[in-house]
């Protein structure tokens, strides 16, 4: 048993490379996520209607979306342990089958989205509500395979340690992003204004020049590295295979987790456009302070596979409860800012004042679960590094839709309790997760050593 000093000195040293990583990824996170609260404010000044068309519309694009996405997540464990391992040619092998699984995710999963938005009505959501959401998830449709092949790159050039690029990348986009919204949403320089419609159409440009930029990147770091722009193009079914076998559980996960913060706000849509417009405020700020935590989790999973990749057990043990002490300490502080401030943060929003008063309740729970929310994240890094992905996706299966979202339902409708009952079961929700994840990473840090000198000697 290591002594607390060496645990200590073990974690300063794994600080300083774990944020020089992480950082970047954060802020790229948090651009990632300021498209979604730049839509949110903008259309805010059209309408509680359009507030809600876009919570609605983003949410259930993102259930659906968040599966591809999620099939490569696989990529985190392949490079980066091909990475550590110095096996570089093994790296671009994973990044071409990442290719060829965005191709043909993208075909099935536009199909879906180009379909889904007619059935918005039958899910209970208001008329006015389904009516704008379908023109605002239409528009988004149109980014599924550059978003796709977006992520495939951002995985790759992450594991390559690559970081400021991805960061540039979505500040950059951000910008993009703003002007767009600001032309198509109300209408300036001559355009039409096309209220929600117009924030779906700036943002499905935005991620278009995402793809070209890390594209871009990508050629140009491959280029400066010797190993030219011609990459192994070509199809190795058991690579495939490897990646598709990975990637399931990490995709099913965040399905599952995505998933039930979208029926949360198809469920919101029922209510009142008050409550609905506040629910979304409300998670779109707790989803901000959520991306910080989801960059280190990133950066988390990089750590632990290239700590895997050079069959080094003590390093990807600290990488791991590095990551989660920084994750929880973020959102230690992010929940004292939801507690001492909330009434600001709502108005960044909105000046509505039924809605700000709603919100402000919201705010008080998720100050309740920022904490379990970065734990179980950092955690799901963590695991994915160390090549297990299942366990992240089990734990969310029974924690979100076996125990936080049937509460949340009965506390809402069968209470009376509004939709602050949606929230504290999302609150019970997360809680379990993280703990089950955490106590599932202290007992795989205790194998840890054990399995990798069993793979070294194999």
């Amino acid at each position: 048993m290591p002594s607390l000093e060496r645990i200590r000195a073990g974690l300063r040293a794994e600080l300083a490379p774990m944020f020089r990583l992480a950082w970047p990824v954060a802020t790229a996170e948090l651009g990632w996520m300021a498209m979604g609260l730049v839509d949110t404010m903008i259309v805010g000044r059209v309408s509680a209607e359009a507030i809600g068309a876009v919570g609605v519309g983003s949410h259930v694009f993102f259930a659906v979306v968040i599966f591809g996405t999620g099939m490569l997540l696989g990529l985190d464990f392949l490079v980066a342990s091909a990475v550590g391992g110095g096996r570089l040619h093994d790296a671009r092998v994973s990044l071409v089958q990442g290719v060829y699984l965005s191709l043909a995710l993208a075909v099935v999963l536009s199909a879906i989205l180009f379909v889904l938005p007619s059935y918005l009505p039958a899910m209970g959501v208001q008329p006015e509500v389904a009516r704008q959401a379908k023109g605002y998830m239409d528009a988004l449709t149109w980014s599924v395979l550059p978003l796709l092949l977006y992520a495939t790159l951002r995985r790759y050039l992450q594991a390559l340690g690559y970081v400021v690029p991805v960061m540039v990348a979505l500040v950059s986009a951000n910008l993009i992003n703003a002007f767009g919204n600001w032309v198509l949403v109300f209408g300036n320089l001559g355009f039409p204004a096309l209220g929600a419609t117009g924030s779906g159409w700036a943002t499905s440009l935005s991620r278009i020049y995402l793809f070209v930029f890390l594209l871009a990147v990508a050629a140009w770091e491959e280029r400066t590295s010797g190993a030219g722009l011609v990459l192994p193009w070509r199809f190795a079914a058991g690579r495939f295979v490897l990646l598709v076998r990975l990637g399931l559980p990490a995709a099913l996960q965040m399905v599952l987790e995505v998933g039930v913060f979208a029926t949360a706000t198809v469920l919101a849509g029922q209510l009142a456009p008050v409550q609905l417009a506040a629910h979304q405020v409300a998670i779109s700020a707790a989803a901000f302070t959520f991306m910080v935590p989801l960059g280190i989790s990133s950066a988390a999973a990089v750590r632990v596979g290239h700590a895997m990749g050079r069959i080094d057990a003590p390093g990807a043990t600290r990488a791991g409860w590095t990551a989660l002490l920084l994750g929880g300490a973020f959102m230690t502080g992010a929940a004292l800012a939801f507690i001492a401030a909330p009434r600001a943060i709502i108005r960044i929003f909105t000046n509505e004042p039924d809605v700000v008063s709603t919100g402000v309740a919201l705010l008080g729970v998720a100050a309740i679960f920022q904490l379990f929310d970065g734990l179980q994240v950092v955690a799901t890094g963590a695991l994915r590094g160390s090549g297990d992905t299942r366990t992240p996706m089990l734990a969310n299966l029974v924690g979100h839709w076996v125990l936080g979202l049937p509460l949340g339902y009965a506390l809402c409708f069968w209470y009376g309790v509004g939709v602050i009952g949606l929230w504290v079961g999302l609150c019970v929700g997360l809680t379990s997760v993280a703990l089950v994840l955490i106590a599932v990473w202290s007992w795989r840090t205790r194998l840890l050593e054990h399995d990798l000198r069993a793979r070294h000697a194999a």
